[in-house]
This record gives C-alpha cells, structure tokens and sequence, in this order.
C-alpha cells in the first residue's frame, strides 16, 4: 500500500469479532467485503472513515456505521470486531 493510501485508509485490513464468526475485511479502494460464518462475502459495499468513525454503504442499499475505540478496535452494529495482523 503507498503511504497516500495508507494515510486515507488507516483500518486497512481484516477486522474480525472475537468468536471469529464475522470477518469483515476493509480494502484500501474505499470497499468492504463481510463474512459471517461460511457464507462468504456476505455484504459488499463501500466505506468510509472519518477520524475514528465510519460509515458504510451497502450494495444492496442498506447503510451502516460504527466506531474505532482504539485502532485496533471496532464497534459496529452491536458487535466488537478486532484487527487481525
């Protein structure tokens, strides 16, 4: 990733709860790809963050947000998603 993108996309990555049922995977492109279970991208969309906030915009229309509590955790949706490295 350039630093340009690093610095536009700092959540870059997968983001995963702690049961490792939903995997949500944050691209530099500006999309997402969600997993839950073994249904494989499950929700596509586009994201975007602002400070520690986001925001999503689904493909199928729907929208989404949630916060980064410290960079390497994520509530959204009444779920904690924790990055994986």
């Amino acid at each position: 990733m350039t630093p340009q993108a690093a610095a536009q996309y700092p959540y870059v990555g997968m983001w995963v709860t702690a049961d490792g049922r939903i995997r949500q995977e944050l691209l530099a492109n500006g999309r997402y790809d969600e997993a839950r279970g073994a249904r494989k991208s499950a929700y596509r969309g586009r994201y975007e963050v602002d400070a520690n906030h986001i925001d999503y915009w689904d493909d199928t229309g729907f929208t989404a947000d949630g916060e980064f509590v410290t960079p390497d955790e994520l509530h959204h949706g009444g779920m904690i998603f924790f990055r994986q490295r």
